[in-house]
């Protein structure tokens, strides 16, 4: 069983979704997962059944009391040999539901990011410390989706340096390594010129994305426009933030796209402006178009973008950085090439869907093959 908190628009419903469909031949497996919130956007595959479970994002106990109850007898009724948890929520909760079942699964969590900087206030966040090196204790495999986010987890305490394996995130990337030019659409859409210098911003907006500083770079750049591609709860907060700075006649709130390389192909550069993420998808993907990219140097960015190479890394919350770089590339088209180009190639194999697939089935067939007595306590 793979049980995934939301499959909401991002890398680990992407991930989870993946991994169903392309180990089902070796490993069948039951998706299990919550409701998205308002305006997150649900991502889904028609190869992939998921069954829904009362799992939410908020640490609400009665909420949560049920969410165990509804995931303990899904586990009791299929009976999986192993359970594969994905973000913070359905981590818990189906961690300690696997080890009420005998015999019990083989468990195995992967970390996308973590919840302990940058989501939640410190007192929250203590608790998800003490409850994930507890939770760790009693995993079979931690899995991490970069080497930043694993030696955080160890510098946190959390599982041991045996006990985690780094295995990148992979995607389809195969309509983004197709994109050969612009196609118009979004700047025709947002009434951009093929002139204008365009800058995208892609994916939910949400606190920990700080998109309000992309939006204060964006008042530096004088004729640059700004196109925020997706949704969530902070627009209306930040479309009117956009007015108060000046800049609401640049910035273009799209909402979620459906065809995202043809959003790309218009865009002369990507950023990100997170104050923390796991593996941004946003710049695979823009990479993979041949995009150039700038982005905050936080979590598993650095992973991603080759400082000077493929993009740049700035400081999170720095405005300033983010304008001079974004200015840099907006000013030679032949740099943007460069690294448009040497960032597709790098992507290519290292994020593949394939490569992600086989490392997961080589893990699986390790647990699964070990011959360990899996009713232990």
């Amino acid at each position: 069983m793979r049980l995934v908190t939301r499959l909401n628009v991002g890398g680990p419903a992407r991930h989870a979704l993946l991994l169903t469909r392309g180990l089902a031949e070796d490993y069948p497996t039951l998706l299990a997962a919550g409701h998205p919130g308002p305006r997150e956007g649900e991502l889904s595959d028609p190869a992939v059944f998921v069954r829904r479970v009362p799992l939410v994002r908020e640490v609400k106990p009665p909420a949560d009391a049920r969410a165990f109850a509804a995931v303990r007898a899904l586990l009791s009724e299929t009976r999986p040999r192993l359970v594969h948890t994905h973000m913070a929520k359905a981590g818990a909760v189906g961690r300690l539901a696997a080890h009420t079942l005998r015999p019990r699964p083989v468990t195995v969590h992967t970390f996308h990011g973590h919840v302990l900087e940058g989501y939640f206030g410190k007192a929250v966040q203590r608790a998800f410390l003490t409850a994930e090196r507890r939770l760790a204790r009693r995993t079979d495999r931690l899995v991490a989706v970069s080497p930043e986010i694993r030696d955080e987890l160890l510098d946190l305490g959390i599982g041991a340096p045996s006990q985690i394996d780094v295995v990148p995130v992979g995607l389809d990337l195969a309509p983004f390594l197709a994109v050969d030019g612009p196609t118009g659409e979004l700047r025709r859409r947002i009434g951009v010129p093929a002139t204008a210098p365009l800058v995208g911003i892609l994916g939910r907006l949400v606190p920990i994305k700080d998109v309000s500083t992309m939006l204060a770079a964006a008042q530096r750049l004088v004729g640059v426009h700004l196109a925020v591609v997706g949704d969530g709860e902070l627009r209306h907060d930040l479309e009117a933030e956009a007015g108060r700075l000046g800049v609401a006649d640049r910035v273009h709130f799209t909402g979620w796209w459906r065809d995202v390389p043809e959003a790309l192909a218009d865009l002369d550069v990507v950023a990100l402006s997170s104050r923390n993420e796991g593996t941004p998808v946003s710049l695979i993907e823009a990479l993979a178009a041949g995009r150039p990219v700038v982005g905050t140097a936080v979590g598993g960015v650095p992973f991603v973008v080759e400082d000077g190479k493929s993009g740049y890394l700035v400081p999170a919350a720095d405005a300033g950085a983010m304008a001079d770089r974004l200015r840099m590339l907006l000013a030679d088209a032949g740099l943007r090439a460069r690294m448009g180009e040497h960032g597709r190639q790098r992507v290519r194999d290292r994020f593949g869907s394939e490569r992600l697939v086989n490392d997961v089935r080589a893990l699986y067939g390790e647990l699964l093959g070990s011959g360990r007595d899996l009713s232990r306590g």
